[in-house]
């Protein structure tokens, strides 16, 4: 790959095959700077940092760099009941992360529980009377010939299926 002064415009220009990187608008390298690439780092290497047996209860949600009103803090995502190991390696895993990244990055840790149960809602049975719109219900109850009736309840048992 080589690099071209542009004279005229004041711009380097890079000939051949370019990376990601550099095809990127300034202004969003500074974003992914300030806050895409610790984030996306501590994603990859999450299972490095804190250790397999709390990699499988916890995962790195967002992380909120340092201003002025307040310090860079990493929220965590923690399956209820794993609290209390996590806040006892809280510790390691601030220096791990700093370590990892060669300066202080991370100053605060912040934990939010939540549960892993899958809830499964089970439909409950159906009546044939109930299973239209109560606009269309009348409606249907209106038609005299029966088999008619029964294919319309049909139907509109399929569409309250999908």
């Amino acid at each position: 790959m080589q690099f071209k002064n542009n004279t005229k415009r004041g711009n380097v220009t890079i000939q051949g095959l370019r990376s990601f990187k550099d095809t990127l608008p300034k202004n969003v390298k500074k974003i992914i700077n300030k806050k895409g690439h610790i984030y996306s780092e501590t994603l990859g290497n999450w299972r490095y940092i804190v250790g397999d047996e709390l990699f499988k209860v916890c995962y790195p949600k967002t992380f909120k760099n340092s201003n002025r009103f307040g310090v860079s803090t990493l929220l965590v995502m923690v399956k209820r009941g794993h609290e209390v190991d996590l806040e006892y390696s809280k510790k390691e895993i601030l220096d791990k992360m700093n370590s990892f990244f060669g300066y202080s990055v991370i100053e605060k840790l912040k934990f939010i529980s939540f549960d892993d149960e899958q809830k499964i809602f089970v439909k409950k049975g159906t009546d044939q009377e109930n299973v239209a719109i109560n606009k269309y219900q009348s409606k249907i109850n209106d038609v005299k010939n029966d088999k008619i009736k029964k294919s319309l309840i049909e139907l509109t048992k399929v569409f309250k299926e999908k």
